[in-house]
């Protein structure tokens, strides 16, 4: 496997009119370069994988050692240079390079791609056109026949050697690199590209249909001498929460408000208190089947607000490591979540620290 990707996430994506980065935005609860960086890890079809960003500091590499960040130049085509000089050093056999503003190809295009590149020096995927095209000359208007006409996708993949010469002759700004292979009358393989693999340009292609809210509450009694967790982590404490699993108070809200939004119930319809099986089990593996039934239809996490409702712990001393916890869980932006600190001024089982409740509140998003 000698094969790399590269991502180019460097503009400044004048169109997108907004005051943050196009590569920056949420997308489908992650930021839109990261949707390219993951497939490419799941993938593993890739030696190392190179995201160019306009800014290196502001993203932290902890997606995986195979990833490697630099910083891209002020137009695509310069940026494009840069990723291939410097990965020339690891002698790739083929590389892929793909624009991060589109988030929504599959991994079955990467595997495509890879195995076109076995016979063909450089491999296109793309679609035709829907619409009728027109273009105009000298003041005159004409039409394009679109049965001849074609869209182009990335991700685009070359043969190392045959792109890097190419890449160095070219002293003109190109849109993608297949106009390298087109300008230098070079052949081109073209494969099918996919519908959903559509470029993100403009701020209203991120917009969405319907938002749905659920609500989640639990409570549970502290015992001494039990492991308390809360959000998926282990807390230093006195006394746990009892339970038949782990009595995680806030993972429990979170399942219930995501039921809640996507209708489905409740926790014990698909955890019963009564069933060995769930006895003292972790709460993340009963968050995973939520999660991935959230998938499953199509719904995107939008917001997760979080009240957790005790005397101690105190929230604030362990809010940031609760919330990256939640965010590795479901994987969705931390800046999703919110979690707040709530007492109940010493009244009740909760005020003499004998109970801790949670309530949660969620919205969800049905994409198309």
């Amino acid at each position: 496997m000698n094969n790399f990707f590269i991502i180019l996430a460097a503009g400044n994506g004048t169109r997108f009119k907004k005051k943050q980065k196009k590569q920056y935005a949420i997308y489908k609860n992650l930021k839109i370069f990261e949707h390219s960086v993951f497939k490419a890890i799941k993938s593993k079809l890739f030696k190392k994988i190179v995201l160019v960003i306009d800014n290196p500091k502001n993203v932290k590499n902890l997606y995986s050692k195979d990833l490697i960040i630099i910083k891209g130049g002020k137009r695509r085509s310069s940026s494009s240079i840069i990723a291939l000089k410097h990965i020339k050093k690891f002698k790739p056999k083929n590389v892929l390079i793909h624009d991060a503003a589109r988030p929504d190809f599959s991994l079955n295009l990467l595997k495509k791609i890879i195995k076109s590149l076995k016979k063909n020096n450089a491999v296109i995927p793309i679609t035709k056109p829907t619409d009728s095209i027109k273009y105009s000359l000298k003041n005159n208007l004409y039409n394009l026949d679109r049965e001849k006409t074609y869209l182009t996708q990335t991700p685009q993949g070359f043969n190392f050697d045959n792109l890097y010469k190419l890449s160095l002759n070219e002293k003109t700004s190109i849109t993608d690199e297949a106009s390298l292979f087109i300008n230098n009358d070079k052949k081109i393989k073209l494969i099918n590209g996919e519908k959903k693999n559509k470029k993100i340009t403009f701020s209203e292609d991120l917009e969405t249909n319907k938002t749905y809210f659920g609500l989640g509450f639990d409570i549970h009694r502290l015992v001494k001498g039990k492991t308390l967790y809360l959000g998926g982590i282990k807390i230093p404490f006195h006394s746990g929460l009892k339970g038949h699993s782990d009595g995680d108070v806030i993972l429990h809200a979170i399942i219930d408000a995501l039921l809640g939004a996507l209708r489905q119930k409740d926790i014990g319809t698909y955890f019963p208190s009564n069933t060995k099986k769930f006895k003292n089990i972790r709460s993340p593996k009963l968050l995973m089947p939520i999660k991935d039934k959230l998938t499953r239809l199509n719904f995107y996490i939008n917001n997760i607000d979080i009240n957790l409702i005790c005397e101690k712990p105190k929230v604030s001393q362990y809010r940031d490591k609760i919330i990256n916890s939640i965010s590795s869980l479901l994987e969705i932006d931390k800046k999703l979540i919110n979690l707040k600190g709530k007492t109940v001024e010493k009244l009740g089982l909760i005020g003499k620290e004998k109970a801790i409740a949670c309530e949660v509140i969620a919205s969800i998003i049905k994409h198309d």
